[in-house]
């Protein structure tokens, strides 16, 4: 087979990563051949290689790639004010930064067992960054006397997995507009840290 016209890295690399992240998605790290993916993309097995090494490395760049996205992101992010108002805009910018990215954090959380000890422990690195942005806010709230928490680090891994568990179940275009669904999750995470 001829080289795709308009096969360039440019444009193929992000084709291969975003075809290996839905397959992923759907179908489970283990379950998907590079050959499926060159399939999906229109290239041949061969021609894979060209923009990735190995599947391992792929699975490494989706994973650390969206972590540097969200940590990117977060650093951009307006968290001022009283721990209560920081805390109510880290669960807002964490529900608008994953709902539209369901196939990033399922694949972020649930291939992790499937990366090498040395990609899993840089990707945990960046994902503790993330978290101590959090648990940093609930300490501030706990000084301040707002926050009533028994533990500030299981405190954070609580509210990242329930904030994270949306993309299991939403949907566009369901019967709640995402603003709804923000304000019921910000109640829940108010009501789990305020006596």
């Amino acid at each position: 087979m001829a080289r795709k016209q308009g096969s360039h890295s440019d444009i193929t690399g992000p084709k291969v990563r975003a075809a290996a992240l839905r397959l992923i998605a759907r179908h489970g790290y283990a379950a998907v051949s590079m050959r499926q993916i060159a399939a999906e993309v229109g290239i041949q097995a061969g021609a894979l290689y060209n923009y990735t090494p190995d599947k391992q490395t792929l699975l490494f760049d989706l994973m650390h790639g969206h972590m540097v996205d969200l940590l990117g992101a977060v650093e951009a992010a307006d968290f001022d004010g009283t721990a209560l108002a920081q805390l109510e805009a880290f669960t807002r910018f964490h529900i608008q930064f994953h709902l539209p990215r369901a196939d990033q954090v399922f694949v972020s959380y649930m291939e992790l067992r499937n990366l090498s000890d040395e990609n899993f422990a840089t990707v945990e690195a960046k994902r503790r960054e993330y978290e101590n942005a959090l648990e940093r806010i609930l300490r501030v709230g706990e000084v301040e006397g707002t926050f009533h928490i028994p533990d500030p680090r299981i405190t954070t891994m609580a509210i990242i997995a329930m904030l994270t568990g949306i993309s299991n179940w939403y949907r566009a275009g369901g019967r709640l507009e995402t603003d709804k669904i923000e304000a019921i999750y910000w109640d829940m995470v108010r009501r789990s840290v305020t006596a």
